[in-house]
């Protein structure tokens, strides 16, 4: 954090909730806006400019961020594949666009990507894939997780990984939250790929 009167650079976007500048924020907001920039996600894009308007909460999101991303037990691939499901769930066209690329470098396929933003079960996938999706597919679609998934997940990452897990899912669904309410552009030039799904 600066302790001089420094204006960090950064950029807000935003629709329903008009970005602020560094003047029109409190002392709060600026202290949240200098935690984000200073710290490991470094960037104010994403919800941040919903979040500023509850730095406190705001500052909260971020540190769930930060241990969610970067600091997860998990394997960064099924990280990923939890958070394209999520943005699929969502169709957060923002979370899509932004770990679209995140999620193929960390190892996931193309194949097994189309098939969750078209909404269609994947070809058979290995271990400890199947497990992962289909947990977070059940969780998703059913708010239920029956014993014999569970457990295949349990086997597969350990009760630390089935919570942070969760805590993945749980971030990036506030985070489509913020980005879906908030009507959030996509980058100039960059046209949505999620299509609507059928209603079941």
């Amino acid at each position: 954090m600066t302790t001089d009167n420094t204006i960090p650079e950064f950029q807000l976007r935003g629709k329903r909730f008009a970005p602020l500048t560094w003047p029109e924020m409190t002392p709060a907001q600026q202290q949240m806006t200098q935690s984000v920039l200073g710290g490991k996600r470094g960037s104010m894009q994403g919800p941040y400019n919903v979040l500023l308007r509850s730095p406190a909460l705001g500052q909260l999101a971020q540190q769930f961020g930060v241990h969610t991303r970067f600091e997860s037990s998990l394997p960064l691939m099924l990280n990923e594949l939890a958070i394209l499901m999520i943005a699929r769930f969502w169709s957060s066209q923002f979370v899509w666009w932004a770990h679209r690329k995140m999620a193929l470098d960390a190892g996931l396929d193309e194949s097994l990507i189309q098939a969750i933003a078209l909404g269609q079960t994947p070809a058979p996938l290995s271990e400890p894939l199947v497990s992962v999706h289909a947990f977070c597919h059940e969780l998703i679609q059913t708010r239920q997780v029956s014993d014999a998934t569970y457990a295949a997940l349990l086997t597969q990452v350990g009760e630390q990984g089935v919570v942070d897990l969760m805590a993945a899912m749980s971030y990036y669904t506030l985070v489509s939250m913020c980005l879906n309410v908030d009507q959030y552009p996509l980058p100039e030039g960059v046209l949505p790929e999620l299509l609507p799904l059928a209603v079941t």
